[in-house]
C-alpha cells in the first residue's frame, strides 16, 4: 500500500525499496501502539511528481500529539490550535523574511503543490511518543530519497537544511543548492534561525538557475 501510494514517478525511481516498505507497514500494522500520521497520509509527500521537486525541506519526525501530523513536514491541518511550536516560529521568520503577512494557520499544502518535497527522515511514530520509530527502517528510504533527488536534479534543486540533524544530510546533497540555519525548534530558534532568510534566500537561488520562485503564502 505504501509503496502504490507513491506518484509513478516515485515508484519508478524507488522500486528497489518496494520490499522495505512493505515490511515497515507490516511492522506498523503489528504494533501494539497507535502511530502518527494515519495510514493513509503516511506517503503523502509523494504524491507529487518527482521531476516537479524543486525545493526540500528536511522534518526529523512527525508530530506525535493526536491530530497533528499529516504526512507533511512542519505542516498540520487549518484546524489545529495552537500551532506546533516549530511551526510557529517558521511562520514567524516566514513574516519577517519577506515583509508580508501570513495565516496563523498552518496548512503548508500549497507550497507542496508547488514543487517543496515537505519530508521527514521517519515517516511515522508511536502516538505521544517522539522518534519511536527511528529503527524500523525509515531511514534507510529517505536516505534513498535524498540520493535521487540529488542524482536526478542536481543544481535544479534548492535543499533548506533546519539543525543538526538535517544538516547531517549536506554531503548526500553535493550536487543541490543547500540552505542551512539552525531549527526552528524554540531551543534553538534564537540561535540562528530567526533572521536567516531561508525563505528569499531559496527564492533567490532558484531564479539563478532559471526556475520560477515559490509563492510562500499560507
Amino acid at each position: 500500500m505504501f509503496f502504490e501510494q507513491m506518484h509513478p514517478s516515485w515508484r519508478e525511481a524507488l522500486s528497489e525499496f518496494e520490499p522495505l516498505l512493505r515490511d515497515i507497514e507490516e511492522k506498523l500494522d503489528s504494533a501494539p501502539n497507535s502511530y502518527v500520521p494515519e495510514k493513509s497520509l503516511i506517503m503523502r509527500a509523494f504524491q507529487q511528481p518527482l521531476e516537479q521537486t524543486r525545493v526540500l525541506i528536511v522534518g526529523q519526525d512527525p508530530y506525535p500529539t493526536a491530530g497533528h501530523a499529516i504526512g507533511l513536514s512542519f505542516a498540520v491541518n487549518t484546524d489545529v490550535k495552537p500551532l506546533p511550536r516549530s511551526l510557529k516560529n517558521i511562520l514567524i521568520e516566514l513574516k519577517d523574511d519577506l515583509g508580508k503577512a501570513v495565516t496563523a494557520e498552518g496548512d503548508l499544502s500549497a507550497w507542496s503543490q508547488q514543487g517543496v518535497l515537505l519530508l521527514n527522515r521517519h515517516l511515522t511514530t508511536d502516538l505521544a511518543e517522539a522518534g519511536a520509530h527511528t529503527e524500523i527502517g525509515w531511514s534507510k528510504f529517505t536516505d534513498a530519497v535524498i540520493r535521487v533527488l540529488n542524482r536526478r536534479l542536481g543544481r535544479k534543486l534548492v535543499a533548506i537544511l533546519w539543525g543538526n540533524q538535517a544538516m547531517q544530510l549536506a554531503p548526500e546533497l553535493c550536487d543541490t543548492v543547500v540552505i542551512s540555519s539552525a531549527h526552528p525548534s524554540p531551543l534553538s530558534a534564537r540561535r540562528g534561525f530567526f533572521g536567516s532568510k531561508p525563505f528569499s534566500k531559496t527564492n533567490s537561488a532558484l531564479v539563478a538557475i532559471g526556475e520560477q520562485p515559490i509563492d510562500w503564502s499560507c
